[in-house]
């Protein structure tokens, strides 16, 4: 199946960024969140960011004008996802949440559509069960900012069909994207390993191992890596990690897996990163 018309539900970051790829490659989007002010928002960060591109030479100034002509915001789930052939959620990554957005999703979209997921750790399988059609749940794992990065986690569910696996695998391809299959298990390949680094990286810091800045300048020069583990986890949100942490605890069972307590207290007290403006940096705000 070819997909035109989709539905991304969530305008925060990674919903946004995914909006942004899915129209600039020529599909037509309805971007739906429940506030207004938070639409009005992420198609100005859509804009600000294609007129990157256009700066950089990656696009023209009338793609940059398409792609915008192709976004269309909505604040009714229902009547967005009427008619889509896709809907991706893209909601904060509490597991109840997405429960429940994958019940009325059920409802509310076609009966054909495949309804994918952009969870980072929750079982897709799962999220199938809450619905009448786990054949057509898979997970879409977009990486941030998603106009820049390559990678697509394509995560099949149990019950996930062959049929669903091969359009959202060729979806991926056409948005410019490197699909990579993993199957359904806590964290995937991405997170599974990722986290826990982060996560280790955070001990050193509480029990005064080194500064985050040093942590990051060790994990830079020694092991080459483009971004310290801390400043990524800035990036990603630090209520994002812990999540991410819980889920991987709760579901494999080990203490490698248990979140650090520095990494509570910081979620706690709101320094949540780069979208605070604090967490083990501080940022300017926008």
């Amino acid at each position: 199946m070819e997909i035109s018309t989709l539905a991304v539900v969530g305008a925060g970051t990674m919903g946004l960024g995914i909006a942004h790829v899915a129209a600039l490659h020529g599909r037509s989007v309805r971007l739906v969140d429940v506030s207004e002010a938070v639409l009005q928002r992420a198609l100005q960060t859509i804009a600000h960011n294609l007129e990157r591109q256009v700066r950089k030479e990656r696009i023209t100034a009338a793609q940059k004008e398409e792609t915008l002509g192709r976004i269309t915001p909505a604040t009714d789930l229902e009547a967005a996802v009427a008619d889509v052939q896709l809907v991706i959620e893209a909601v904060p990554e509490n597991p109840d949440l997405k429960a429940q957005m994958f019940e009325r999703l059920d409802r509310a979209a076609p009966p054909e559509a495949i309804l994918a997921s952009n969870t980072s750790s929750i079982s897709i399988t799962w999220l199938g069960a809450r619905t009448q059609r786990p054949a057509r749940v898979i997970g879409m794992h977009f990486f941030n900012p998603v106009p820049v990065m390559q990678l697509v986690e394509i995560v099949r569910g149990l019950e996930t069909s062959d049929a669903t696996y091969e359009t959202i695998y060729h979806l991926a391809e056409a948005l410019g994207k490197t699909p990579v299959t993993v199957n359904d298990a806590p964290g995937f390949v991405s997170n599974r390993v990722l986290m826990p680094m982060i996560n280790e990286a955070i001990y050193c810091v509480m029990e005064g191992v080194a500064t985050p800045e040093d942590v990051d300048r060790v994990m830079k020069l020694g092991m080459n890596h483009p971004m310290g583990p801390l400043a990524l986890a800035d990036l990603i949100g630090l209520d994002v990690c812990l999540g991410i942490m819980e889920v991987l605890h709760q579901e494999l069972g080990e203490d490698k897996y248990r979140p650090c307590p520095l990494l509570r207290k910081m979620v706690a007290a709101g320094r949540l990163g780069r979208k605070t403006g604090r967490g083990f940096y501080e940022y300017a705000s926008n």
